[in-house]
């Protein structure tokens, strides 16, 4: 029998296969680069934003903030979006990022809605209000209580769309340098505190200023000032207060959830096409909760150590100055009602809603929280 020899059919076949392969990989990359030179002839735009706000660039928390947002919008749209951010005073002033981002000198803004009390009072329920809700009911208020349509109502003559940009939770009383035994002692006090919590100051016989963040411990520590109010324990150590300042009080009666915000120039924001402008909300409301996830986790850490390591004396306001300030408020905000239109708008949604969830609170988070604390005993 005549013996077959296999070897030359066995490699046509695997230079056949060989070639059939390469040739399948040319077709193949062939049609990815056909695909890319089509997605670049779409005409899809990039587009370079500039983000301006109220910190210091890249200050704990408040502004980590906006520099995640930035950082998500770029990663979300595939570097499509991106955004550059400036820190207080490196392209306009702390309290000038509203009319920036209004004459559109800069696409975004971060910052906080009661700096623009001048401009639109009603602005004020849109960060905090005295004796208000929380961070958790805030964020419901805005997403799933009408909120957020009464804010951008107010924002839209000013070519403006805002966005919930972060929260604090609840902040502290604020750093002081003379005791607060009782309501007599608020008359001729000196305090930054911005906000609807500054015209209670005010009406209580002290004197409320409004100073950007970067300025507070100069002023604090030369005496242009005998009290502020900040953030809480987490940005409270970061500037150092304890260094220039004895007292450490809480509770802020003043800022019981505050909203930082996001605010973009509505004219570029409606130049982005839809899956851009997606995105950006997207990447709003990660920034919002993040923040509010961050100080949750530091703020306990760094009280620890203020009181702990640099010995602060942590004190509670004393309850007959509390009623006092709830007392001046309640006057204050329905007064204000009652003369500006916009503001009484936003004043009865806020309280209609406020008197939906506090019921509920009562008997779900505070009811646990009392439970909670009699049965650890921290």
């Amino acid at each position: 029998m005549k013996k077959i020899n296999w070897y030359p059919p066995v490699i046509l076949g695997l230079l056949a296969l060989l070639v059939l392969t390469f040739g399948a990989l040319v077709v193949s990359r062939s049609t990815q680069e056909q695909q890319i030179t089509t997605l670049e002839n779409t005409g899809q735009q990039t587009f370079e934003w500039k983000l301006v706000t109220t910190w210091p660039k890249n200050f704990p928390g408040l502004g980590s903030a906006p520099e995640r947002f930035a950082k998500k919008i770029d990663e979300m749209s595939n570097g499509r979006l991106k955004i550059k951010v400036y820190g207080a005073g490196e392209l306009v002033p702390a309290m000038g990022v509203f009319g920036a981002v209004s004459d559109g000198a800069a696409q975004v803004g971060h910052g906080a809605a009661y700096y623009w009390k001048g401009k639109i009072p009603a602005a004020q329920f849109f960060t905090a209000v005295p004796f208000g809700l929380n961070a958790q009911e805030m964020n419901g208020w805005l997403h799933y209580g009408g909120g957020l349509q009464l804010w951008e109502e107010l924002y839209a003559p000013f070519n403006l769309i805002p966005m919930a940009g972060g929260s604090t939770g609840v902040q502290m009383a604020g750093w002081f340098n003379r005791e607060i035994n009782s309501v007599a002692d608020l008359q001729g006090l000196k305090m930054r505190i911005p906000g609807l919590g500054g015209d209670v100051l005010n009406r209580a016989g002290g004197t409320a200023v409004t100073i950007p963040g970067g300025e507070l411990y100069t002023a604090l520590q030369t005496g242009v000032i005998d009290a502020t109010e900040w953030v809480g324990p987490y940005n409270d150590l970061a500037f150092g207060f304890h260094q220039i300042a004895k007292y450490y009080y809480y509770p802020g009666w003043h800022e019981p959830g505050s909203i930082l915000e996001i605010i973009i120039n509505k004219t570029a924001f409606e130049k982005l096409p839809k899956d851009l402008q997606a995105i950006v909300r997207t990447a709003a409301r990660d920034a919002n909760q993040d923040m509010l996830d961050e100080y949750t986790a530091r703020n306990n850490r760094a009280l620890k150590e203020l009181v702990e390591q640099h010995g602060v004396e942590l004190r509670k306001l004393p309850d007959d100055v509390i009623a006092h300030l709830k007392t001046i408020n309640d006057q204050i905000m329905q007064e204000t009602a009652a003369k500006d239109p916009q503001f009484n708008r936003v004043y009865k949604a806020f309280k209609e809603f406020e008197s939906q969830v506090i019921p509920y609170h009562r008997i779900s988070e505070e009811a646990y929280y009392e439970t909670r604390d009699r049965e650890t005993g921290i």
